[in-house]
């Protein structure tokens, strides 16, 4: 069966490979295979390994599909079960949503008996709730909801059972991270543990990320002493309308990533945004009109001090039925007075 792999020269394939294990991107159900003089990377997700090798000097690789072959020395929660059970994986943590709880329990066994380096079964107890946006959570196996997530060479550790996180907005971040430059002055309005801030901080901008968890700016601060950038992360456990005021006029880039509810923080965007900022403002919006509530939005708080100028209009993943979850890149340019 053809599965998307990287195919780089063998001299160049331990650069490439160590690239895209460090972003977890490595299809560990497949062989890392030799053929016609070339070594051919497995990977689970096509689009999030060309935008991992985007930027690196690995100019010989291609994505093509390719038939490895099955790990047969690897046992896997299917082998035991039979059956294909469905998780999401973060770091070494398995995370299940089985309203079943026989059959939750029954992945989980399966899960830590399989030859794959998982630890930790979470099952999802709640939605998410509350201004912090945290779910319950029932721990089947391992010692707790603290768990170490690495995505693009950044190390993240956070408990899930106190903040929120979603691994699945890894390729979106990256994204954003290739376009800062050393020096940039960024702020994150919504910082969480740091999965905007300490990738900016790495590529040598100056960052402020701002929460109302108090638990996530302790694992914020964590992770910018663990990936070696606290010299350039400051951390603040406030509303950020009543921190915008201390940065008036401070920021070259702004993270709005508060979907339901970011058009609400506009006006503190403003005053922190510099003469010319770019905004990444994340929104959910209906399919019909995915993207118009937030650029009206937007240019009605810049104006008349702004000139607003959309420069991407971007679909990150749907939400739910009909609902999309989208990011508008917006430069905001201040007008001559």
């Amino acid at each position: 069966m053809d599965v998307p792999c990287v195919r780089v020269p063998p001299d160049e394939g331990e650069a490439t490979r160590s690239r895209l294990a460090d972003a977890d991107l490595i299809d560990d159900e497949y062989e890392i295979t030799v053929e016609d003089g070339c070594l051919y990377i497995p990977v689970v997700d096509e689009e999030a390994a060309a935008t991992a090798l985007k930027s690196t000097s690995e100019a010989n690789h291609d994505l093509v599909p390719f038939d490895p072959p099955t790990r047969h020395t690897q046992t896997t929660p299917e082998d035991i079960l039979g059956w294909e059970p469905s998780y999401e994986r973060l770091g070494e943590a398995a995370l299940l949503e089985e309203e079943d709880d026989e059959r939750a329990a029954e992945i989980a066994r399966a899960i830590v008996e399989s030859d794959l380096p998982l630890e930790t079964v979470l099952n999802k107890a709640s939605k998410i709730k509350g201004e912090t946006r945290v779910r319950d959570w029932d721990v089947l196996e391992g010692d707790g909801t603290t768990v170490v997530h690495r995505e693009y060479g950044c190390t993240f550790e956070l408990d899930l059972a106190a903040m929120y996180f979603s691994p699945r907005l890894a390729t979106e971040r990256h994204r954003v991270a290739e376009q800062v430059e050393p020096g940039e002055h960024a702020f994150d309005m919504f910082a969480g543990v740091g999965p905007f801030v300490i990738p900016f901080a790495k590529r040598g901008a100056e960052c402020v990320g701002v929460d109302i968890n108090e638990a996530a700016i302790e694992y914020l601060e964590r992770n910018a002493t663990t990936n070696g950038v606290a010299d350039r992360v400051t951390a603040h456990c406030a509303d950020v309308r009543e921190i915008a005021p201390e940065y008036e006029g401070w920021a070259d880039r702004i993270v709005m990533n508060l979907p339901h509810s970011a058009d609400e923080f506009l006006e503190s965007a403003v005053t922190i945004a510099g003469d010319s900022c770019t905004l990444h403002y994340y929104d959910i919006q209906h399919e019909d009109d995915p993207f118009g509530p937030g650029e009206r939005a937007i240019r009605e708080a810049a104006a008349p001090e702004y000139e607003v100028v959309v420069e991407t209009r971007r679909t990150v993943r749907s939400y739910a039925p009909h609902e999309l979850n989208v990011c508008l890149d917006v430069v905001l340019e201040r007008r001559n007075s």
